[in-house]
């Protein structure tokens, strides 16, 4: 008897996080400066795009991007993780979701390096948004092109 009630509360407990709207989307753990306001842009717009975040806040990302293996030429200003790949940088959204819908053979992540004006937390008042590239990468030193952007808009 116990078990029976036991199992329904905790299906009824799924139940209800799924119609309270809670994301069905993977984990995204991110490492960032605390004092980094364009980390706190991207962290925004992960959740607005329906990602559960757990921001760690720490001194250096340095830590958590030699334990995801992302290049030192692709860095940027935070590291994440999220269902096995790498993100170094502002990485849209769509660009994170098309990756876990395809998971193309090789692809170990995703970066945006530098810090592209328009981009998902460095959007800047009266300035244009930068066209920029989201590159994949593998274990092996090997570069391209995933997708295109201008500012959040994939182009």
């Amino acid at each position: 008897m116990r078990r029976r009630l036991l199992l329904a509360a905790l299906a009824a407990t799924g139940a209800a996080g799924a119609a309270s709207g809670q994301s069905t989307q993977p984990l995204l753990r991110v490492w960032r400066d605390p004092n980094c306001g364009c980390c706190t842009g991207w962290v925004d717009h992960m959740r607005a795009a329906g990602f559960r975040v757990e921001d760690n806040l720490v001194a250096s990302p340095a830590p958590a991007r030699r334990m995801l293996g992302i290049p030192s030429d692709l860095l940027s200003c935070h590291a994440a993780a999220v269902d096995g790949y790498a993100l170094e940088g502002h990485v849209p959204a769509q660009a994170v979701q098309r990756l876990l819908a395809e998971r193309p053979a090789g692809v170990r992540g995703l970066a945006v390096p530098a810090m592209p004006t328009g981009s998902p937390g460095m959007e800047v008042p009266d300035e244009p948004d930068d066209t920029y590239d989201v590159v994949a990468f593998d274990g092996g030193g090997g570069r391209g092109v995933f997708m295109r952007f201008q500012g959040s808009r994939a182009v």
